[in-house]
């Protein structure tokens, strides 16, 4: 970790769909798409979208706290999420789509779940995003690293065809990401 960089780690569903939101914030230095949360050493892609090792796909986000909060990176996640979603995320299904915040210290609990019922309370319903200790974060196959950018249209197909955007512009209006 560079000098007076700080790190966050979020699952919003396919990680495809969390890289591209979280680069384009001015502060951000590195987004990196992975696996966290569950209880195989080294999971590939395979294991881990066939639902049996317990890791949700995720970012690992790189920050400099000097241009951008964490407390803001959250306001970020919520409006590229559906936290009400308990089955996965948009068109995926299943616990390694879930949503869930990795937290690496006492201070980013505290903003988490202040965030989190921050949320709860512009929804107006239940969260079921959880606030999760971090543990080992895996970094994903080479392929899925900024897969926005080297498969656009693909990318952009997955997208439309998941229904996410129409779903945040659903949930948080003129918040959601355009």
């Amino acid at each position: 970790m560079p000098a007076g960089r700080q790190v966050a780690i979020f699952a919003g569903g396919c990680f495809w769909c969390m890289e591209a939101p979280f680069e384009s914030i001015d502060g951000v230095d590195s987004v990196t798409s992975g696996y966290t949360g569950g209880r195989v050493q080294g999971p590939s892609y395979g294991e881990v979208s066939a639902g049996g090792t317990g890791h949700a796909e995720s970012v690992r986000i790189v920050f400099d706290p000097a241009r951008v909060s964490y407390a803001d990176l959250l306001v970020h996640f919520w409006h590229n999420v559906d936290p009400t979603q308990r089955d996965g995320q948009f068109c995926d299904h299943g616990n390694q789509y879930r949503t869930e915040i990795f937290v690496v210290n006492a201070e980013q609990r505290r903003l988490a779940e202040a965030s989190r019922a921050h949320a709860r309370e512009e929804l107006g319903r239940d969260i079921v995003t959880a606030i999760t200790d971090a543990e080992a974060f895996w970094i994903a196959e080479d392929y899925h690293q900024d897969f926005y950018r080297t498969h656009p249209v693909r990318y952009h197909t997955y997208r439309q065809g998941c229904g996410r955007d129409a779903r945040l512009r659903q949930l948080w209006g003129e918040a959601a990401p355009h």
